[in-house]
């Protein structure tokens, strides 16, 4: 594909989140190959935000989830300013798809991480870090069947990314917690719904960050400061309809929430 192919690809998966429709997949010219191709094309979807990359997103963090949509390992996609909620907040649901509620492990980023040859050990990315958030996420897709539309078709879809709440930094010392041993829960209208644990995210939210970090690297991307990464779902996705209030609680690392409208 040539780069006018990247970009024809995007703007056709891009119009369909805006005006909330799907295709079947994407047309053969148009098909990325690959995973490096696939970020090509999932790369032009900045174009089209008004304000600088917000942060990243890791899908199918779990073996769960990988099976679900036919992938052997986590993928990567961003995040636009446009689409954050307030925690607290209102998301309409409209045509989703998905219809789940992730709870997240959110980490903002204090420096930049940038290419590099050598392997980054899980100490340097978090050395990074300036703070850890809970998250939820409200991922969606533009394929009308998702869970068959591949590896490459699924990047170039910018990995399910849709809408996400980012709740408030954790004043707790989460750098002396195992989070992977740390509970999560999801209530839906004040009922507990769900409950999991950090190592539901790749075995802990730190090594999702870290592969996150490799992940950018192998495909010349730099993690700039003041990005926020949302590691992957710690819980069964919780599904959602309008009316549904959902609230994550991370314990003492804080509580996110928003209302479906």
């Amino acid at each position: 594909m040539e780069p006018d192919q990247h970009r024809a690809a995007c703007e056709l998966l891009y119009r369909h989140w805006s005006d909330g429709t799907r295709l079947e997949e994407l047309p053969p010219g148009l098909r990325p190959c690959d995973r490096a191709e696939a970020y090509r094309v999932q790369a032009c979807i900045e174009d089209f935000s008004q304000a600088p990359l917000y942060g990243w997103k890791i899908a199918a963090t779990s073996l769960a989830g990988q099976r679900h949509i036919g992938v052997d390992g986590p993928l990567a996609g961003r995040l636009l300013a446009e689409r954050i909620i307030d925690d607290g907040g209102v998301c309409v649901l409209g045509n989703n798809l998905m219809r789940v509620a992730e709870l997240e492990f959110a980490f903002r980023m204090a420096g930049d991480l940038a290419p590099r040859g050598e392997p980054f050990s899980q100490d340097e990315v978090l050395a990074r870090v300036a703070a850890l958030h809970p998250a939820i996420e409200l991922p969606d897709s533009r394929f009308e069947h998702f869970e068959r539309a591949g590896l490459a078709q699924l990047v170039a879809d910018n990995a399910c990314a849709h809408r996400f709440v980012l709740g408030p930094a954790t004043d707790a010392d989460w750098r002396a917690m195992d989070l992977a041993a740390h509970p999560g829960r999801v209530f839906r209208n004040d009922l507990l719904a769900e409950e999991g644990v950090g190592s539901n995210v790749l075995g802990d939210p730190r090594i999702a960050l870290t592969w996150l970090v490799h992940e950018l690297s192998r495909h010349g991307v730099v993690l700039k400061a003041g990005q926020v990464v949302i590691t992957g779902t710690c819980v069964k996705p919780l599904a959602i309809a309008v009316g549904d209030r959902i609230e994550g609680d991370l314990g003492i690392l804080g509580r996110v929430s928003v209302t479906i409208a």
